[in-house]
């Protein structure tokens, strides 16, 4: 590929501010976040914010969420739904489910709606439900307690099968728990029974759409999706995450220009919102847009943008996305030297470290360095060892994938083939196995694609066709896939 402007890899890394502590922002709560109506026996006048602050639970605006629930608490202190309120804001279920530090707050808020006391069956599910996760947290497994909420919500939404929450909810409880390597998404799919005739019943509510997108948000699943993706944005714009969430499956499909469009505008508001986190998110997902059609000098600008940024290596958000930017930007356009110099983030969680770790070892092995990427080589074991250790064996298997990644190409580099190219199709196999998590548009450059370039140095043009046209199933519209599936198909004409 062409040489593209450079990036300060090492200095974007190091730089003061990039390692400055998130600062807190206070600004005014998004001001069109769709229809919601979740009756509650409180004070009939805290039920407009009650739902406002359901609504705002809906697009994952966490913070705000807390501070319309706690207005409802201070409104009405005996208002028990207000404190279940409280307690769903520390449970991202779809992202790092619960922070460490925030448990006991969360367990002190649903204690106290359980002490207060419901006023109706309905509410008392609500809140048991919510309790389970919060339950024997230092010692019960939270795959388990999570199992045992969506369980719970289960027969919440079998008992009220009229009642929109109470099927909302259980879908993303559904979502919560699906099983990344379950690749005939049985979850994913009983949450779609459930969302789509609401969607038709509720066609403002902003959580069907956003829990249909999450639902899609697999190769199988996303051209289901896109109904969902165009109506999204426009139930609740003022929500940065509505904004960004339809191009999760505009990625799915390679339609870079709307996911840009999706991003640009996502961006913009969580910026004005002082959201860090949802706007890395969003530029991480720009900048691979960018890079799928060739606008390298609109990638490199956005991660130029990290330097005006507050960045907390401790938030994992906010660190995978500032990390995967420059690492994308080098490995999608082949730059392995710049590659082989980016610095890993120093106190970020082992599977953000490993990325970097990863880019510097594929940078050394594929510029003839392949006895220096020993060094990421086991660096990537320990992280590796560190994350199963931890109990977090789906990045464990993350970075089991990109440590082979690295000694297939090593293997390569040391003009061992057949060595290299088995070592990169267990890669390939393996990723294929397992879902992406929301965190990442996909794969910072797919296994499957770097197998059909590893056999087309080999001079292997005709299966490394095939395994370019794979990976375009996977993951549709991917430039490097497709350049490489075009530079296969010619070399296949001449031989």
């Amino acid at each position: 590929m062409p040489n593209r402007p450079r990036i300060a890899f090492a200095l974007l890394f190091l730089s003061p501010l990039a390692l400055a502590a998130q600062e807190t922002h206070n600004h005014s709560a998004p001001e069109k976040l769709g229809k919601v109506s979740f009756p509650v026996s409180c004070s009939p006048a805290v039920q407009d914010q009650f739902n406002r602050g359901v609504a705002l639970l809906h697009s994952f605006a966490y913070s705000d969420a807390e501070k319309a629930f706690h207005t409802v608490a201070d409104q009405d202190s005996r208002c028990a739904m207000a404190h279940w309120g409280m307690a769903m804001t520390y449970y991202h279920q779809l992202w790092e489910p619960l922070a460490p530090a925030t448990v006991p707050i969360a367990q002190k808020e649903i204690q106290r709606a359980q002490q207060i006391g419901a006023s109706s069956e309905h509410e008392r599910l609500f809140i048991n439900a919510l309790a389970l996760i919060y339950q024997d947290a230092a010692t019960v497994p939270y795959r388990t307690r999570a199992l045992n909420y969506e369980h719970a919500m289960a027969d919440l939404a079998s008992a009220n099968k009229n009642d929109t929450e109470s099927q909302v909810f259980y879908a993303l409880a559904l979502l919560s728990t699906a099983s990344p390597t379950d690749k005939t998404h049985a979850n994913q799919k009983k949450a779609v029974a459930v969302l789509e005739p609401l969607d038709r019943a509720y066609p403002e509510h902003p959580g069907i759409p956003h829990y249909l997108i999450h639902a899609c948000d697999n190769a199988e699943l996303a051209p289901k999706g896109l109904p969902a993706a165009r109506a999204y944005s426009q139930i609740a714009p003022s929500a940065p995450h509505a904004l960004h969430m339809p191009s999760h499956i505009f990625t799915r499909l390679g339609l870079w220009d709307d996911s840009i469009a999706s991003n640009l505008a996502a961006q913009h508001a969580a910026h004005q919102q002082g959201d860090t986190g949802e706007e890395l998110h969003a530029m991480d997902y720009l900048v691979y847009a960018y890079l799928q059609l060739g606008r390298d000098k609109d990638a490199a600008q956005v991660i130029e943008q990290l330097r005006n940024l507050n960045l907390n290596p401790g938030d994992f958000k906010i660190a995978y996305a500032s990390t995967a930017m420059p690492v994308r930007y080098a490995v999608e356009r082949s730059q392995w030297s710049d590659a082989s110099s980016i610095v890993p983030p120093a106190e970020a969680a082992p599977h953000v470290i490993a990325t970097a770790v990863w880019a510097r070892g594929i940078g050394l092995a594929r510029t003839g360095h392949p006895s220096q990427a020993h060094a990421e080589i086991d660096r990537l074991q320990q992280l590796e060892e560190q994350l199963h250790t931890s109990g977090n064996s789906y990045w464990a298997t993350q970075v089991g994938i990109l440590r082979r990644e690295v000694i297939a190409w090593c293997a390569q580099a040391n003009s061992k083939p057949d060595e290299a190219a088995a070592l990169m199709r267990a890669s390939a196999d393996d990723e294929d196995a397992i879902e992406k998590l929301p965190v990442t548009p996909g794969p910072i450059l797919p296994a499957r694609e770097q197998l059909g370039y590893m056999l087309l140095e080999q001079n292997h043009p005709a299966p490394a066709l095939k395994e370019f046209n794979t990976a375009l199933v996977n993951a549709p519209g991917r430039r490097g896939a497709l350049q490489g599936a075009a530079h296969a198909a010619e070399l296949s004409h001449q031989n």
